[in-house]
């Protein structure tokens, strides 16, 4: 099956969502996407890395843009192929898998790779593979070692569903894993023994009474959160438990460091009598709206009645490009709480305007 890139993009998402892409099974998305870049596109650059196409111009312009999109998805839920209904709203709609997250994004940027004819930037096209999944995996993290000059650019956006809105950076993510020790016991004669369960109160108890900061970075506001999100703990239904544990999850706002966010997170803690290990983190992404690439998209966005501009609270890609010193946002079609759901599903007009804030963006006609 060939994808036609010129066709409206609400027909290109819908021939993308037909195409299974499931987390390390990208390889026919990854062919076609392949192809059609190179045959349907003129003055790029095109290379191809496992599952990762990538494409670029080199028109000599001042400012590079990037374009980057992931091509896997969550697992399958009855919901490929796709189709069209009339949405919750009354609105035409496609659902499908991916419809969202983000094979509608991946189509814009497609669409206008072989449409825009004179863009006012120089452009590069990323579309990966096992976003979905373990970083050690993601099609993104591999460029980055393998072909960081590919990475090279003026603003980053990423096609992540946003409602038509620029979600701006990211925030930061965190985990620890907080351990209790006790005396273990038969529980007939509890008082022998050390509860360790027990003494998780005051680490939940404090994850209780914690109050969020709220960060107001470029206009936009990020609110973190501190939440214990597993626990664990105990051997037997007659046994006083020596050892539980809880991990607790911290969202941080894009001005801390993970090593600020690590302190932040001791500092909640002191005084316990527990053991503290870090076993997952990510940095944030600062939203870096002043740069001059970034300000041309945002009145792009004013002017052509998109959603605005508001911060990224998940943590995404972005952060990889924030890392190299390139401002990045987040901006695609769907809303991001629709996301990997059974009933996945776009309202079309959002790919339709998403499509053409970009092409004014692109061409300079937001100016």
């Amino acid at each position: 099956m060939t994808i036609d890139l010129h066709a409206d993009p609400i027909t290109l998402t819908a021939a993308l969502v037909d195409i299974p892409s499931v987390s390390q099974g990208e390889a026919a998305i990854t062919d076609r996407v392949e192809r059609a870049l190179r045959e349907q596109t003129t003055g790029f650059e095109v290379l191809r890395h496992g599952n990762v196409v990538l494409a670029r111009t080199n028109r000599g312009l001042p400012t590079r843009v990037i374009l980057a999109g992931h091509l896997d998805t969550v697992p399958i839920a009855d919901n490929v192929p796709g189709h069209f209904a009339v949405g919750p709203a009354g609105e035409r709609v496609l659902y499908g898998c991916g419809s969202v997250d983000m094979k509608s994004g991946n189509a814009v940027f497609l669409h206008l790779a072989a449409t825009v004819a004179e863009p006012m930037h120089d452009l590069t096209l990323i579309f990966y593979d096992c976003e979905e999944i373990a970083a050690e995996f993601n099609g993104l993290g591999h460029i980055e070692r393998d072909h960081p000059s590919w990475l090279a650019g003026d603003l980053a956006v990423l096609g992540e569903p946003s409602g038509g809105w620029i979600e701006a950076g990211c925030q930061g993510t965190l985990r620890v894993r907080l351990s209790t020790s006790g005396v273990r016991a038969h529980s007939a004669r509890a008082w022998l023994g050390d509860n360790a369960i027990h003494r998780l109160a005051p680490i939940l108890q404090r994850l209780a009474d914690y109050r969020a900061r709220e960060v107001d970075i470029d206009g936009c506001v990020y609110r973190e959160g501190l939440s214990g999100v597993r626990v664990s703990g105990g051997v037997a239904g007659n046994v006083v438990p020596d050892l539980a544990e809880i991990d607790v999850n911290f969202r941080f706002a894009p001005d801390r460091t993970v090593d600020q966010a690590v302190d932040h997170v001791r500092e909640v803690f002191a005084g316990l009598d527990i053991s503290f290990e870090v076993f997952d983190f990510a940095p944030g992404a600062l939203p870096g709206l002043t740069a001059p690439a970034a300000k041309d998209l945002v009145a792009s966005v004013h002017r052509h009645g998109g959603g605005g501009v508001r911060a990224k609270f998940g943590w995404t890609d972005v952060s990889r490009f924030a890392a190299r010193g390139i401002p990045a946002v987040n901006f695609g079609p769907g809303d991001p709480n629709l996301a990997h759901k059974r009933d996945e599903h776009v309202p079309v007009h959002q790919i339709t305007d998403v499509t053409a804030i970009l092409r004014n963006y692109l061409t300079g006609a937001a100016r």
